[in-house]
């Protein structure tokens, strides 16, 4: 789901020249210390951008603003590495669409390899693309100063203007397992396990209470969604793009009065209205992402009848009642999640959906909160992974021969008695409840989001004997 602004406004930037710029983007790959390297950044560019607004119509883009660039360059900044265009060409082969791997407003990101055996991922600005110049200085502005595990690593960029145009490019660490949005849209081979999805909801939380409380100064994501969760070859989530991100409110102000900008389905209700940003912004946002690791469905699904396009509306008659809760359960975990824990996580994420934003929790409690919610699950919950090939989940013990027994009646399951059969199961097991069998798949109407009983037949169920 690419983002884009939801209101315009435009000036035209002023053209900014460095006579020392070219000689320095001349030169091989370096190392730049970082006030030399938001130097280069902010060279050899004339674009016609939008820029955010405040209540008195003056100008409040994060990449001009003078006091926050010089904040930025008094930190304890990341060296960042300046490439040639030539290497991240030669790196991408030619930026082969065969080396895509993403696609979004900013442009495409491309597989590359530096220094030849170094996998980046090489994120090049689009000439029409919804993101401009804007949000390329605003990454690299952000991304050579913080320093978390939960935020993607930025490696370097490039920055060339010649006869072929205006070349910025983006090379960050290679995050191996893709997005989030990928998995849980089914673009790749595995599913996230219940316990994988809660450590990945847990640790971009810790990602955005580090951008909200664990700094001297306060830092917006402000496009938080599934899409820009990335993933590290062990599953842990990285948040990236931060194209839109922007400073918090001044010490003693409430919000900063920005233009509206971000991705629809996420956007928090008072921003949209009243273009007023605070971090309880972020933490709306974080609400949708757990309503989509729960369902596995899209923030907004086009495709859906009018009433049920927008989750957070879609998911309001399941959660008020018990007996339908488990409907709301994404069919691919194939019933291997707890009932339970998932009944915290939608409490979680109905307190950070609350329309009061000063009623919404902080992202450090909202890691607390998380981090009950998995401490309450078993040992082998907690460890359990997504595996690219799925193995049988219990090995049997070879037991003695004995007699057969004759096969159990088929318990027939409605809609009325489907949740005492589930915790029936439940109880017996002690682990992860199979309240459906893998025929769950066809059974649930994915365009519609709900099961019709009327197909539903004592055949379909399976039993373990």
């Amino acid at each position: 789901m690419k983002c884009f602004h939801f209101s315009i406004g435009e000036k035209k930037s002023t053209a900014v020249t460095s006579s020392s710029s070219s000689g320095v983007l001349s030169r091989s790959s370096t190392k730049l210390s970082w006030a030399r390297s938001l130097s280069v950044a902010s060279t050899s560019f004339d674009t016609s951008r939008r820029l955010d607004y405040d209540s008195n119509n003056n100008s409040r883009d994060l990449s001009d603003t003078l006091g926050f660039s010089e904040l930025l360059s008094q930190r304890r900044a990341n060296d960042l590495r300046v490439f040639r265009f030539a290497e991240l060409k030669l790196a991408t082969k030619g930026f082969s669409r065969s080396a895509v791997i993403g696609e979004g407003g900013f442009g495409c990101v491309y597989r590359g390899v530096v220094d030849d055996d170094v996998d980046v991922a090489v994120k090049q600005l689009s000439r029409n693309g919804f993101q401009g110049h804007k949000e390329w200085i605003n990454e690299v502005n952000i991304l050579g100063v913080v320093n978390h595990p939960n935020l993607v690593k930025l490696v370097g960029y490039c920055a060339e203007d010649d006869e072929r145009g205006i070349q910025r490019l983006l090379v960050y660490e290679l995050m191996q397992n893709k997005s989030l949005e990928d998995h849980l849209l089914g673009r790749v081979g595995s599913t996230l396990s219940w316990m994988t999805r809660l450590q990945i909801a847990q640790g971009a939380a810790r990602g955005l209470a580090y951008l909200h409380e664990e700094m001297d100064f306060q830092l917006i994501f402000r496009d938080f969604k599934t899409s820009n969760i990335l993933l590290d070859e062990d599953f842990n989530p990285k948040l990236s793009d931060f194209g839109l991100a922007r400073q918090g409110p001044a010490a003693g102000l409430g919000h900063v009065s920005t233009a509206v900008v971000g991705t629809i389905g996420y956007a928090a209700p008072e921003y949209l209205h009243t273009g007023r940003l605070t971090s309880k912004s972020d933490v709306w946002s974080f609400g949708v992402v757990l309503y989509e690791l729960i369902t596995g469905r899209r923030a907004v699904e086009r495709n859906l009848p009018r009433n049920e396009q927008k989750l957070i509306e879609w998911v309001k008659p399941f959660v008020s009642d018990s007996k339908k809760f488990h409907l709301l359960m994404d069919p691919r975990l194939e019933g291997d999640f707890s009932l339970k824990s998932a009944r915290k996580l939608s409490s979680l994420a109905n307190k950070c959906l609350t329309k009061n934003p000063k009623a919404r929790p902080k992202m450090s409690e909202v890691v607390e909160m998380l981090g009950k919610i998995i401490n309450d699950l078993s040992p082998a919950q907690a460890i359990s992974k997504p595996e690219p090939a799925p193995e049988p989940k219990f090995k049997s013990e070879p037991e003695p021969k004995s007699e057969p027994e004759p096969e159990p009646e088929p318990e027939i399951v409605t809609e009325e008695n489907a949740e005492e059969v589930v915790l029936r199961k439940q109880e017996g097991n002690g682990k992860y409840l199979k309240k459906v069998c893998s025929d769950i798949k066809e059974l649930r109407n994915r365009s519609i989001g709900r099961f019709d009983w009327r197909h539903w037949t004592p055949a379909m169920v399976k039993h373990s004997s």
